[in-house]
């Protein structure tokens, strides 16, 4: 990611750009201390902006305001201090993302622009996916019109799924949609084949000149992100039926996606306070059930 300052404080800017470094989100790209100096040219190369709320000469909403005039489409994190909530507001609907207070803090930060990057690539998957499953064999304009509207609907209901399984915002997410869309671009076959081969088909049709050493990375850090994302989703659910044992997302998902003795065992484990788990994921199980729960809601929609 690259990321463009713009803040009055120096010491704020500083302290920002060793943290961009030290977490290794990024490069920035360029720095401002006021808006008044920054043009579209400036922050063209920037996937994110970081900017101050309260500036001398022209203000946080003022600069955003004429970027977005100008035309760029990069996305807008606010650091500030003020609470007053009609600036909030303002903030927001000039299109900010979130805010990061201050005094800065490490932590805060990381963890604010990890969640923005992690939706922005969520975005990028969707995208995809819907690029993906448009590909048709040169049927008339009415037939092309169909099936790119099937082919959001399909990427919709996947995402509303794993919205509901509350792992959208997850790093695994991305991996999750791309299988998806690999399925369901298969003429609709549900046998999902041996896990290792589906992560190489995926990687392999996202970039067909990858050499073998790096797909084998590839493959390890997918398996790792999908284990990871999938642990979450049990422990959501898990979390649902202690709550409710009637609800409807637990009824629905808990013996669809998961073998249901590791949702009790994850049940009993958070209600002892575990933060890990002796569960065994069949992660195979959870793929065709999940494929098979969203091409139904698009079959049905």
């Amino acid at each position: 990611m690259n990321f463009y300052l713009i803040e009055d404080d120096p010491a704020t800017r500083r302290m920002l750009e060793r943290i961009l470094m030290d977490g290794e989100l990024g490069d920035v790209i360029g720095t401002a201390s006021s808006g008044l100096e920054v043009t579209l040219e400036d922050v063209r190369g920037a996937d994110i902006v970081l900017i101050d709320l309260l500036m001398p000469g022209r203000d946080g909403i003022q600069t955003i305001q004429d970027l977005r005039g100008q035309g760029f489409n990069g996305r807008f994190v606010m650091i500030s201090q003020v609470e007053n909530k009609e600036m909030v507001g303002e903030a927001y609907l000039c299109g900010v993302d979130t805010f990061i207070h201050k005094p800065v803090n490490r932590l805060e930060v990381l963890s604010v622009l990890k969640r923005v990057i992690e939706h922005m690539q969520l975005e990028q998957s969707l995208s995809t996916i819907r690029r993906s499953l448009s590909v048709l064999d040169g049927h008339s304009g009415s037939g092309r019109a169909l099936a790119a509207a099937a082919s959001k609907a399909f990427a919709d209901h996947a995402h509303d799924v794993l919205t509901t399984l509350g792992i959208a915002g997850e790093s695994g997410s991305g991996d999750l949609l791309k299988i998806l869309a690999y399925l369901h671009d298969q003429e609709g076959r549900y046998e999902v084949p041996v896990l290792k081969e589906l992560y190489q088909a995926v990687l392999t049709g996202l970039e067909p000149r990858i050499s073998d050493e790096q797909l084998q990375r590839e493959i390890k850090a997918m398996e790792q992100r999908l284990r990871r994302t999938v642990l979450q989703a049990l422990g959501q659910i898990a979390s649902i039926g202690l709550t409710d044992y009637a609800n409807p997302t637990f009824e629905q998902y808990a013996p669809r996606l998961f073998d249901f003795q590791d949702v009790r065992t994850r049940m009993k484990e958070i209600q002892n306070g575990e933060k890990t788990t002796r569960c065994r994921l069949n992660i195979k199980k959870f793929l065709t059930a999940l494929y098979t729960e969203v091409k139904s809601r698009s079959e049905d929609a």
